[in-house]
């Protein structure tokens, strides 16, 4: 039995538990009622046999599902021998109510049309089909039983009568007979619809598997080339920056701009692992926060001051609308001024030749509301998602104007949840986007 065909045995046997436990006051019921009118109308001793009997059935058929449950959760499940105790439970019981209603039928006698035990077993059929499909030698071991429990109450009655064809009793077992190919014909359409059914839930399983591997492989990869990338390049931005102050000679003005070109790419790729590390550790449950009393008045005027030289870069003024107050909030200093970096950033980027990046704080109730607002190219309609999700761009192509990982709103977001508050955005297609991170407010 290879790996495919154990799983679905084994989560065939589950649902045929799980139902099996869920039914069991419906059945206590119909059977009770059953019992209860066969008791009235005819022989309480009979019905009193039959109660008793029942009644161990579904003790053998609760303590068998339990420990079918049990043993799937532990994964010590012996499925060959739970076939074995399941076909004894289903011919049991099968057997025990076919007799009942035998007996009910025999009580009544000839010609009456049996409609009590006919009823019974017709829904004890329908019953099995609806709620037995998951095994086929089950569903067909039950149904068996029963339907020879029906022939032999109609042909019993043509038995002994021997009336003529025009008589209700031949009609009766015509009937049966017409029931029966219903019976059946809706035993064959839960099967298959069972079948194809537990068929898409084991691919849907297999490919959730595959899927978690793939992220968690994905997830040591990062984390792997992000340790070994770090120490390299700290060290090169350090060489570097030793060079340009004149600790190694004096630096040819030649050499100047090709130091300040390495310098800021080399500063560029140590935040880009700086992003990735914080994704994996995001990813692996370790993303923590050094929380204090932060100032966002002054962590985000300190952040403008030190964003300025790059908008000058784009040709990009930045307006500040900050009202004097305190605006605190509870919350790591380093990465509230990250999520303020990346925003002005990307509002700088999208933002057209001598545009304005716009920068407000204000209250809302007990929240204090960042807004960072652009008169760039907007934001597509139905973009949220891939706005939000890592390596995101709107435009992927390699030809593409604006260049970025796709990291920084993914880092927002994760960093703004991390501290219980959200971020989102309004925009209008050539008319800008309007990015709003709302905080608790600690003040």
């Amino acid at each position: 039995m290879n790996a495919t065909e154990q799983r679905s045995i084994l989560k065939r046997l589950s649902d045929y538990a799980i139902v099996g436990q869920k039914l069991f006051w419906q059945r206590i019921i119909i059977y009770g009622a059953a019992l209860g009118l066969a008791g009235f109308y005819y022989d309480h001793r009979v019905a009193l046999f039959f109660l008793i009997a029942i009644g161990i059935c579904e003790i053998y058929d609760t303590v068998l599902m339990r420990h079918i449950l049990a043993t799937a959760k532990s994964k010590t499940m012996k499925p060959r021998k739970l076939f074995y105790n399941l076909y004894a439970g289903t011919i049991l019981s099968a057997i025990t109510i076919s007799s009942f209603c035998i007996a009910i039928a025999i009580q009544q006698g000839t010609g009456g049309g049996h409609f009590l035990p006919m009823f019974l077993l017709v829904s004890a059929s329908i019953f099995a089909t609806m709620n037995n499909h998951q095994f086929i030698p089950v569903l067909v071991s039950r149904l068996a039983i029963y339907v020879s429990a029906l022939l032999y109450i109609a042909i019993r009655d043509v038995w002994i009568v021997r009336p003529p064809i025009t008589s209700e009793i031949w009609l009766n077992l015509f009937t049966i007979l017409f029931v029966l190919g219903f019976v059946l014909e809706l035993a064959r359409t839960f099967i298959l619809g069972y079948s194809v059914l537990l068929k898409n839930r084991i691919a849907l399983q297999i490919e959730h598997k595959n899927a978690l591997a793939a992220s968690e492989a994905k997830t040591r990869f990062l984390a792997t080339v992000s340790h070994e990338l770090r120490t390299p390049l700290t060290s090169i931005k350090g060489a570097l920056d030793l060079i340009d102050v004149g600790s190694a000679g004096e630096v040819p003005p030649k050499m100047t701009r090709l130091l300040g070109i390495a310098r800021s790419n080399s500063s560029r790729l140590i935040d880009l692992v700086g992003d990735l590390l914080l994704l994996q550790s995001s990813d692996a449950g370790k993303f923590t926060l050094n929380l204090e009393m932060v100032d966002m008045g002054s962590l985000v005027t300190a952040n403008i001051h030190n964003f300025q030289p790059y908008a000058k870069t784009l040709n990009v003024e930045v307006d500040v609308d900050i009202p004097e107050g305190k605006f605190f909030v509870l919350g790591d200093k380093k990465r509230l001024g990250q999520v303020v970096m990346n925003l002005l950033s990307n509002a700088a980027k999208f933002s057209e030749t001598g545009g304005v990046v716009r920068v407000a704080l204000s209250t809302a109730d007990e929240n204090i509301v960042l807004s960072v607002a652009d008169q760039g190219i907007g934001i597509p309609e139905g973009s949220e998602t891939q706005i939000f999700e890592e390596f995101g761009q709107i435009d992927s192509s390699d030809q593409r104007k604006f260049q970025g990982t796709g990291l920084g709103l993914s880092i927002s977001k994760r960093i703004v949840e991390g501290h219980g508050g959200s971020i989102e955005y309004d925009s209008e297609l050539g008319t800008g986007t309007t990015f709003k991170v709302t905080l608790k407010s600690a003040g």
